[in-house]
């Protein structure tokens, strides 16, 4: 729908009221914990995505296979903290858009920037007024960053990043950290167990090391000529050992590779200025996305000029084709993250993120110590990027469990698949999330008495996103190519 600017303010108005009215509603919104009953029409819609999507989802973390089976909601809209899915349930949400929600969904002042900007035009032959005005927003924020590039999605950054430390060194090695996730590009998909589809080439130029450990990074480095070392400074599972990333800066320094750092979840989630605002380590380059637009579409390369400029017409060296995307500087991304700059004064929103996260770890440990489950139930993370474990009768980490837990969770009206909060937590939500979780674990610890989930799981487990087969959450339906 085409929004004029005069009436942008007013649309966004009317829109937060009439989801306020809902909001209210779904304070009686029940889910009567039979998922086939209760999440029907999503499951249709599902059905129909599985035909006309691979996976069903243009994220591997959004697919149905990572939640219990026949309870995987398709969102039909969202604010604050809140969703409500197209059978009408209403959730209080966590992970929050894959951790790149952070004010809540809907949140006017980024929704009014977003609409004036829209009926101003989004795309044009030359660089608009706001591609100077965001990137010295940027640059004010990032320490030790010189120049800043925008675009889309977090791996074209990643990757970019990549090949400037490759045309910089003239080496081609990277040394990527045991970590999650960092690109979509065949030199990191190639090291998961989803690299069909990549050069054996490709696999060999990335080597890995290990998170808090100096001397697997420094076995690599002697070993290997490496163009650049790529990590994310902390995760949610992980803080930096005192020394160890200072110890990473002096070995990248000591080898003369290039040090990336990954900010796209810890950017505007640890802090405004980045996880190297809070550690005081810098990086030569660093990569940006997700909540720096409160879920909309941008991301950015930022690092040192005399890398950066490689990319550009202020050097005498063979240019690198660092970015070039018709989208990257697209209007309505830029007035999103300036919106967010604006929001984030004195990093108020992560102190909301942070508290809203420490309620919900004691409430979590607590109702866990009492049901005599702190073995097997527990919270980890950074406040403002919480992950909830969970474990089997034998103490060891269990898929089966973990399903059981988020299938309770649903039945209650909480969708995550972590506690990720926002500033949009509000300490009411965060108590409810802490009733629900009171009784998912009495199912939790029946599972546990009987010695498995058997007669309580209603179909199959979750299976990790990035796995090389589609069990065990292979769909049936159209035959597929076994060649």
């Amino acid at each position: 729908m085409f929004i004029p600017v005069w009436s942008a303010r007013r649309h966004v108005a009317r829109r937060a009221a009439h989801f306020a009215a809902d909001e209210e509603n779904a304070k009686v919104t029940t889910i009567d914990g039979s998922p086939r009953a209760a999440f029907t029409r999503s499951a249709r819609l599902q059905d129909r995505l599985a035909d006309v999507v691979p996976g069903g989802a243009h994220t591997y973390a959004r697919g149905e296979d990572q939640y219990p089976e026949g309870m995987a909601p398709v969102i039909v809209r969202g604010l604050g903290a809140r969703v409500w899915d197209a059978d009408g349930n209403a959730f209080i949400e966590y992970g929050m858009g894959l951790r790149a929600v952070t004010l809540g969904h809907g949140y006017p002042p980024v929704v009014e920037a977003v609409c004036a900007a829209a009926a101003g035009g989004t795309c044009f032959t030359r660089p608009a007024r706001i591609e100077l005005d965001a990137a010295e927003d940027f640059l004010a924020l990032v320490p030790g960053a010189d120049m800043v590039k925008f675009a889309k999605n977090g791996s074209d950054v990643t990757t970019a990043a990549v090949r400037l430390a490759r045309a910089a060194t003239c080496r081609e090695t990277v040394a990527a950290c045991a970590q999650p996730f960092f690109s979509v590009d065949d030199w990191f998909i190639g090291t998961t167990p989803m690299s069909a589809g990549v050069p054996d080439a490709a696999r060999a130029q990335t080597v890995r090391f290990r998170y808090n450990d100096l001397a697997s990074l420094a076995a690599v480095l002697d070993a290997h000529d490496v163009a650049c070392v790529i990590l994310e400074a902390a995760t949610a599972a992980a803080e930096p050992a005192p020394g160890f990333l200072e110890g990473v800066r002096a070995l990248c320094d000591k080898h003369g590779a290039v040090l990336i750092f990954d900010e796209i979840i810890t950017g505007f989630r640890w802090s405004r200025h980045g996880a190297q605002g809070v550690y005081g380590v810098t990086p030569d380059l660093s990569c940006w996305g997700k909540a720096m637009g409160n879920g909309f579409a941008v991301s950015a390369l930022a690092g040192k000029r005399d890398l950066m400029e490689l990319g550009g017409l202020r050097t005498d060296r063979d240019r690198t084709f660092l970015l070039s995307t018709t989208h990257g500087p697209e209007t309505t991304g830029l007035a999103a993250f300036r919106a967010v700059v604006r929001a984030y004064q004195d990093d108020l929103p992560v102190a909301a993120m942070e508290r809203a996260g420490l309620r919900l770890a004691d409430g979590v440990t607590d109702a866990a110590g009492d049901a005599g489950l702190s073995r097997y139930v527990s919270v980890a993370g950074r406040p403002s990027c919480l992950v909830f474990l969970t474990c089997g009768p034998d103490g060891a980490p269990s898929q089966d469990f973990r399903t059981l837990l988020l299938q309770e969770m649903l039945a209650r009206g909480v969708l995550g698949q972590s506690f990720v909060t926002s500033a949009a937590h509000t300490d009411e939500l965060i108590d409810r999330t802490v009733d629900a979780c009171r009784e998912a674990l009495g199912v939790y610890r029946e599972a546990l008495d009987r010695g498995d989930t058997s007669g309580l799981l209603r179909g199959r487990p979750v299976g990790p996103a990035l796995r090389r087969t589609a069990a065990p959450r292979r769909r049936s339906g159209h035959p597929v190519h076994n060649g």
